[in-house]
């Protein structure tokens, strides 16, 4: 058996449900193992679930979290929201040696800090996969959770730093778990991985040269459109009134005020000239009403929504930048923290895009500006197209399937 191990938001755990479907249907017996609240979503594609702790994700929906992603220093702040947590850590990693009982192989995202350890236990091989480039130094760029463009001769250390920045937080819960339920020295650092798999496009981010043999950009882990799925009938009418709308939305990430947020893209879309569907997804914005030529819809498929938009306007989270223009749309990233402001200026350098415009700096003619400018600079639209044609032509599953299937050989 095959087993999964992810955390995090809607965008960590739905590269390894696509990857969790892609194995099955090439034969093997896989299980995913992540927080409760995906359980619905993991079963209702066929996959075996299994529970990991949801308390790291519940921790940004609290006000503390809330204050952490929303300020300045952002990485500061949520390091120092994680820092005396050991209790929250030794939970997670139970639950991993818990769910990984019968594998044969285990696949990993970072924040499953025990993957390492529990594959040194069990003698078996582990992956560490990524929808972003930082799972190994190189000295192309700094890593993409540092917001910085380039740092020189630093760039390589920039992923060191970033890399171990995870266990040194959770050391002493480590050392802890490693002796006492996995029989383990406590000093030991778990198992080399097998292999590092970056689950997103070459397209956007060439392979580094200076990386070794194990460490794979395999193309994104993209989620297949429900052959059944349809759009609500007042979502057709609309598309079907007029020219393609912008989409906006801002995916997992919650915000202070949803309802300002709200009336700030309404805004923008009016001075911009554009119809536009609105994404409400887990509360970062809300219209309750909405005025003509506009939209607001929970959530529908990326896959099948934006091939029918004009540009879209997102957070800038690898999954939905990878989306965007997978379906060729001029993109308009507006990035919170971690790795968002990363994929905002590779959107912008490859020219499929304006300037990403930082969430706190957000005013409705700013973003009207950038919205005209995608939907009008044929530029853009040209280097989308081009991206998308180049996307279309990968096969990130059935990539990371080949690896895995190697390894297990």
């Amino acid at each position: 058996m095959i087993v999964l191990q992810t955390l995090g938001t809607r965008g960590d755990v739905q590269p390894f449900l696509a990857l969790a479907i892609g194995l099955q249907a090439a034969g093997f017996p896989v299980r995913l193992a992540t927080a409760p609240r995906f359980q619905p979503t993991i079963e209702a594609a066929g996959v075996p679930f299994a529970p990991l702790p949801g308390e790291m994700l519940e921790l940004i929906d609290t006000p503390e979290g809330q204050a952490a992603i929303s300020g300045r220093h952002k990485l500061l702040a949520t390091l120092r929201l994680m820092r005396g947590r050991g209790p929250m850590f030794r939970r997670l990693l139970q639950a991993q040696w818990e769910t990984a009982q019968g594998a044969a192989l285990l696949v990993c995202h970072p924040k499953a800090l025990g993957g390492a350890h529990i594959a040194e236990r069990l003698g078996i091989p582990a992956f560490v996969a990524l929808p972003l480039p930082a799972l190994a130094p190189t000295r192309a760029f700094p890593s993409p959770l540092l917001p910085f463009a380039d740092l020189g001769p630093l760039n390589r250390a920039s992923h060191a730093l970033m890399l171990g920045a995870a266990a040194r937080m959770a050391r002493k819960p480590l050392r802890d778990w490693r002796a006492k339920a996995l029989g383990l020295p406590p000093s030991g650092r778990g198992a080399a991985a097998a292999g590092r798999l970056h689950a997103y496009s070459p397209a956007l981010v060439p392979r580094p040269a200076d990386w070794d043999a194990r460490t794979h950009v395999t193309g994104a882990w993209v989620l297949p459109v429900e052959p059944a799925w349809t759009p609500p009938p007042a979502l057709a009418a609309f598309l079907a009134a007029g020219p393609p709308p912008v989409h906006v939305g801002f995916g997992s990430l919650p915000t202070k005020d949803a309802a300002g947020m709200g009336r700030l893209v309404a805004e923008a879309l009016a001075l911009a000239g554009q119809r536009g569907v609105i994404s409400t997804g887990w509360g970062g914005l809300a219209l309750e009403a909405p005025g003509p030529g506009l939209h607001v819809v929970e959530g529908a498929p990326h896959g099948w929504l934006f091939p029918r938009m004009a540009a879209v306007v997102h957070h800038g989270g690898a999954g939905t930048t990878d989306a965007g223009l997978r379906a060729g749309c001029p993109s308009i990233l507006c990035p919170f923290f971690g790795d968002q402001p990363f994929w905002g200026r590779r959107v912008q350098a490859l020219g499929a895009g304006p300037a990403p415009i930082p969430f706190r700096a957000l005013t409705s003619p700013r973003l009207a500006a950038a919205i005209r400018q995608a939907v009008s600079d044929p530029a853009m639209s040209d280097s989308a197209a081009r991206i998308a044609v180049r996307m279309a032509g990968e096969d990130g599953v059935a990539e990371a399937i080949r690896i895995l299937r190697q390894a297990l050989a």
